[in-house]
């Protein structure tokens, strides 16, 4: 039984609908991660180059060799008005894969926002161009354009699997990635946390400073005993 390969280069993949991303946008990417279970995070080192920084979107995944940017360069060729690149840059901060002229190509294609893990250079004028970017970094050091690699396949980008299609969302706390599927079942859950943090928060404001949960997490931890209190 012989079988196509998955070619290097998918094309075509389902996208988030226009009112899902609108929806999920208005939750920061904290509050995502919480209703997902704690899960979906990149990890740290994937930072904005400006606090200022935010997006949402559609995931488009590239995967690259570290120090190699041509699939970077075919990916946006590839992609749509609202899109996320994510990329697989395999963490290295040897050179950058992406400065001002492919940041101004991807603000000029209406992209949502660059997520590499990797590096990029020219950040200052980055910076004044205020296009989302988010990465490990910098350096000045420039790419080569000569190693094949893969787009819109799963990829691993800050220690989390991302797949064509799937939620990206991110601030100046970090990126954040919800499945496809699950994004819309989780937006009432997101409404529903906001809602109990601002009630907290209100609370606070009263003098209510301690967390009410925290005698009965000290007991379950063995910390106090049954019926004991601070």
């Amino acid at each position: 039984m012989s079988t196509t390969p998955v070619p290097d280069i998918v094309r075509d993949f389902e996208r988030l609908p226009a009112d899902v991303i609108t929806s999920a946008a208005r939750f920061q990417p904290a509050i995502l991660a919480d209703v997902a279970g704690r899960r979906g995070a990149l990890h740290g080192r994937i930072t904005a180059l400006d606090p200022s920084m935010k997006c949402a979107g559609t995931a488009v995944t590239v995967e690259v060799r570290p120090g190699d940017n041509l699939m970077i360069h075919a990916a946006m060729a590839l992609a749509k008005p609202g899109d996320v690149l994510v990329v697989d840059a395999k963490a290295d901060q040897t050179s950058a894969l992406m400065g001002e002229i492919m940041i101004s190509a991807c603000r000029k294609l209406g992209l949502a926002g660059v997520v590499i893990d990797g590096a990029v250079r020219d950040s200052l004028e980055l910076r004044d161009i205020g296009f989302p970017v988010f990465s490990v970094g910098t350096n000045p050091n420039g790419p080569t354009k000569n190693i094949a690699g893969r787009i819109n396949h799963p990829v691993s980008a800050g220690g989390v699997t991302v797949r064509p299609g799937d939620f990206v969302t991110a601030d100046a706390d970090g990126v954040v990635v919800v499945e496809r599927e699950r994004i819309a079942a989780l937006l009432p859950l997101a409404e529903k946390k906001v809602a109990d943090e601002a009630r907290r928060i209100a609370g606070i404001a009263q003098g209510q400073t301690r967390a009410p949960w925290l005698d009965a997490a000290l007991r379950s931890a063995g910390v106090l005993r049954e019926g004991e209190t601070l």
